[in-house]
């Protein structure tokens, strides 16, 4: 596995609220191969009391994420705290970005969060539709931006959730992914095969589960970005405690 690195790129630091750190992996194993939980009709993410092995996945603390063929990961890291706040996957134009956060024992926020999402995309003065997909009702969000040569612009971006055992995880699906149903199955497909490692602690309900940087990998300061990187996602947090939606910076 490559060395995560600091991004330090003009490009990046504009499309992230955060510092980012890549890597891009090595495996060559399928997502689904060796996994117990190919073998069974259940679909994923998956609860870590669900499984026996980690199988092709790098570990980063709440999260188990699989790994494919190609797949760039980059690690969020909050400036001022310098803690990991999410992980991107990148792949042929396409971006997920995952994190994992609290939830109440007896329901889930998916519902809560989606409505807020769609709050915020539509105050930008975006577009959503509320979809059914492959993991539940998901979010199709068309969010104002600016493109590279300075004029107004439309980012599109799928909003996705799963609520599990006291955790809920949520995706964001960008670039192709976003609007090319062919393009996003493979992330999809990572999405559906994570591992939510949930301690026993007791959280408040939106609190980030803990991830860090996998084994080995170290950050490398002033490194540029990957070229030909996806989209990131969207920079407001719609999982932000409190009653306003507001924007990491």
């Amino acid at each position: 596995m490559g060395l995560f690195r600091r991004n330090a790129s003009k490009e990046s630091s504009e499309a992230l609220p955060s510092d980012s750190a890549d890597v891009r992996s090595e495996a060559v194993a399928d997502v689904d191969d060796g996994t117990d939980e190919a073998q069974t009709a259940e679909r994923g993410p998956f609860d870590a009391s669900q499984v026996t092995a980690m199988g092709p996945r790098v570990d980063l603390g709440a999260i188990w994420l699989p790994v494919l063929p190609g797949l760039e990961l980059r690690m969020e890291i909050d400036k001022k705290t310098q803690k990991v706040t999410g992980v991107s996957a990148q792949l042929s134009g396409s971006g997920l970005q995952v994190q994992a956060f609290a939830a109440p024992r007896t329901a889930g926020i998916w519902d809560e969060v989606r409505a807020e999402i769609a709050s915020s995309v539509t105050g930008q003065g975006g577009t959503v539709d509320d979809v059914p997909g492959p993991f539940g009702r998901e979010l199709i969000a068309r969010i104002p931006a600016t493109g590279s040569d300075g004029q107004a612009a439309v980012r599109p971006a799928r909003f996705i959730g799963v609520d599990g055992p006291r955790w809920f995880l949520r995706g964001v699906l960008t670039g192709r992914a976003a609007i090319d149903p062919e393009a996003a199955k493979p992330l999809e497909s990572v999405f559906a095969n994570v591992v939510v490692v949930r301690d026993g602690n007791p959280r408040p309900p939106r609190d980030l589960l803990t991830l860090t940087l996998p084994q080995g990998a170290r950050p490398n300061d002033g490194a540029p970005g990957p070229e030909g990187a996806a989209p990131q996602a969207p920079s407001f947090d719609p999982l932000k405690r409190g009653p306003e939606i507001t924007e990491i910076r």
